[in-house]
């Protein structure tokens, strides 16, 4: 067995480990320990003060510059690690100053007796007032100040989290923004409860230690004086001098960093709500109104004629406050009249440019006609505006049936009731409804009906009956089950089904065209070896527009392409190149209409009806025509009636199984009577596809 390697650690490697960036953290943290128990000398005290007054400008600036509190999150805790640096500071200081107090005033080093000597002036009475002054300014006006603004930030940010939660789970139902968007605003919102959680707890650290600074000071005059008189033997006068003036010196030295970073917490915590640095939210916001500077200049005037005041100062400033205060409303005057130009110049571009006949016949392809009393509809601040449960509603038709709709355009009609809707396909009307705002509509999904009171209606979309309720009874009514949704909701549900039925039509010539161009170019070149040889543009438009009548989604456009280009050839019938289109999508159709439990449930065609369909086609191939005697077409409808009612009746919506030569004229048929019924041939069943047989026509 081999020796172990012998553990090595040369300079090198304790170096490359010190330069990490957590091992550089800990030793600091270690090292501002070691302080606490450590002697150090004078010229190190001198270097340390020195970096505490520099780190405090450091981040005084940052706390200034920064555009977003959420932007300094580890303030809390380099306030923690700033304020143990100079509470070791006291200590070391306080060692030095009682050990070598009695050599002179340099025993604790250059910097305590510069600030001492700069503030007292000789006068040691005169160092302790300013001493006593900064320990009020810094632990009764900013440090409380900045404390409580911390503590209703705090409060203020956690009572919102579950609202703002709940809108960007609303949002992200609606389709507005994607899951990369949500894990962000999520994030950002963790982080900002966080942050001003944690800076509710840390504020506390500067309040204790301006209080330390303030007892370490008395505690060091009074065992300077007993150490300097019992140990050293100077007399009360002298000691009281020598002590008081270090001590009060080195007092200034730690409070002036604390007082410059109290100046940035209490900074951070009031940037809540103000975008951008500090010094261009305060100059766009001050300077917004030249009219309270014109009047701050009067008032610095009138001050300056005051008998006994200085004039040189208040008129200074009152020139100065006057010049500023034209010069931005000259700006302002100069930016209305830039804006008056700009809108004039437009409204003469539109007014020059006629409405020519061409654009007069230019048709909405989908438009809402609102009635004056429903129009609030479309900027709704409370709830989700009409215009964005539209936006969201096209994105979600985009993604199920394969293209995007075209824009939906919205207008007031003073024809309408105040109350009542239309909504037109092509300047057709084709549905149309009433709302009321403030009300939410109730619906059983048992079908007993609503027994709350408000106006019994029939659901427009689906011709469901439903009961207009108060907002107030929107609690009972979710806890009695039914289903209540607002106006806006509703009119956006029967857009969707308008949409729906009438998608064959809004896939234009041109659309079709967009949507091809947008396949790979291999997809494409497929489509360009068939057409218009064997079939044309139109030809696949038609194909297109036949699927999306059954709602079938046209998404996986390049499966679609390549069943056309292997069906046209020698094949000019729509119908049946549309047939074999459907038997490629089968795993797609399947899927679209299986149960919850993962089966296709199924309602097959008899033999006898498949063999009357049968004989009752007409016509060549490409024009045939379904041909079915009166008394069998009332007796098939009764009985496609009757076998899903009674398979509704258990729950199930079935597809109705039939042969591929008859499907699509049974589903010509169908529809007339019942639109929703879905009707598949045996060549639309996937192998992997479980059914589950519910009955027979």
């Amino acid at each position: 067995m081999a020796a172990a390697a012998p553990l090595r650690l040369d300079a090198r490697s304790l170096l490359q480990a010190v330069m990490r960036g957590d091992v550089a953290l800990a030793c600091i943290v270690l090292f501002i320990l070691a302080i606490l128990l450590v002697p150090l000398p004078a010229w190190g005290m001198d270097f340390l003060l020195a970096l505490s007054i520099t780190s405090s400008i450091l981040i005084l600036l940052t706390a200034l510059l920064i555009k977003n509190p959420l932007e300094f999150t580890a303030f809390p805790a380099v306030l923690l690690l700033t304020t143990l640096f100079r509470l070791a500071l006291n200590v070391a200081s306080t060692r030095l100053i009682l050990s070598h107090g009695h050599q002179g005033p340099q025993a604790a080093g250059d910097v305590i007796n510069a600030f001492g000597e700069f503030v007292m002036e000789g006068n040691f009475v005169i160092g302790v007032i300013v001493f006593i002054i900064l320990v009020i300014v810094n632990f009764v006006v900013i440090t409380r100040g900045s404390t409580r603004i911390a503590e209703v930030a705090a409060r203020f940010t956690l009572d919102s989290m579950p609202g703002k939660q709940m809108a960007i789970d609303a949002d992200l139902s609606a389709g507005l923004i994607n899951d990369k968007e949500a894990r962000a605003r999520r994030k950002a919102l963790e982080d900002e409860s966080s942050f001003f959680g944690a800076m509710d707890g840390a504020s506390k650290f500067v309040r204790g230690d301006a209080i330390a600074g303030l007892l370490i000071t008395v505690i060091n005059i009074i065992g300077g004086i007993i150490i300097g008189v019992t140990s050293h033997g100077l007399d009360i006068a002298q000691a009281g001098d020598v002590y008081t003036r270090l001590t009060v010196g080195d007092g200034l030295v730690s409070q002036i960093p604390a007082l410059i970073i109290s100046v940035a917490a209490g900074l951070l915590v009031s940037k809540a709500g103000v975008d951008g640095a500090a010094d261009k939210a305060l100059a766009a916001q001050l300077a917004g109104y030249p009219q309270a500077l014109g009047m701050v200049a009067a008032c610095a005037a009138i001050a300056g004629v005051l008998p006994g005041m200085p004039l040189l100062p208040f008129w200074s400033l009152a020139i100065a406050s006057g010049l500023l205060a034209w010069n931005l409303r000259r700006i302002g005057l100069q930016k209305v009249e830039a804006e008056q130009q700009q809108k004039a110049a437009d409204e003469a571009a539109a007014a020059t440019a006629e409405e020519t006949p061409q654009a007069a016949l230019a048709m909405d392809e989908i438009r809402i006609e609102l009635g004056f009393g429903i129009l609030p509809l479309i900027n709704d601040v409370q709830g989700r505006r009409l215009t964005d449960q539209i936006k969201a509603l096209r994105k979600t038709l985009a993604q199920d049936l394969g293209f995007v709709t075209p824009p939906v355009r919205i207008l007031d009609n003073v024809q309408l009731g105040s109350d009542q809707y239309s909504i037109r396909v092509r300047e057709m009307e084709v549905g149309e409804g009433r709302l009321r705002l403030g009300h939410l509509l109730a619906m059983d999904p048992s079908g007993r009906g609503v027994t709350l009171p408000g106006d019994a209606v029939k659901e427009p979309a689906f011709g469901l009956d439903a009961t207009w309720i108060a907002e107030s009874d929107r609690e009972e009514a979710s806890f009695r089950g039914y289903t209540v949704v607002d106006p806006a909701t509703v009119l956006t549900t029967h857009l969707t089904e308008i949409i729906k039925e009438h998608m064959p039509e809004l896939l234009t010539f041109a659309e079709t065209k967009k949507l091809i161009k947008e396949l790979p170019k291999d997809t494409q070149s497929l489509l360009d070896d068939v057409t218009p040889t064997h079939i044309s543009w139109a030809g696949v438009q038609r194909v297109l527009q036949n699927l999306l009548r059954e709602r079938v989604s046209i998404r996986d456009l390049g499966a679609i392409v390549e069943a056309i280009a292997e069906a046209a050839p020698g094949n000019n019938d729509l119908v049946q190149i549309t047939e074999y289109v459907r038997a490629k999508l089968a795993r797609q159709i399947c899927a679209q209409h299986k149960a919850p439990d993962g089966a296709l449930p199924i309602l097959t065609l008899s033999l006898a009806w498949e063999q009357a369909f049968a004989e009752a086609l007409v016509g060549e191939k490409g024009e045939r025509q379904l041909a079915l005697a009166p008394t069998k077409l009332h007796q098939f409808v009764a009985d496609i009636r009757t076998a899903f009612e009674r398979a509704a009746m258990t729950g199930d919506m079935p597809v109705l199984l039939t042969s591929p030569i008859v499907r699509p004229y049974l589903r010509a048929l169908i529809e007339r009577f019942r639109p929703s019924t879905v009707v598949m041939s045996q060549n639309e069943i996937h192998p992997k596809v479980k059914l589950r047989t519910l009955g027979q026509v």
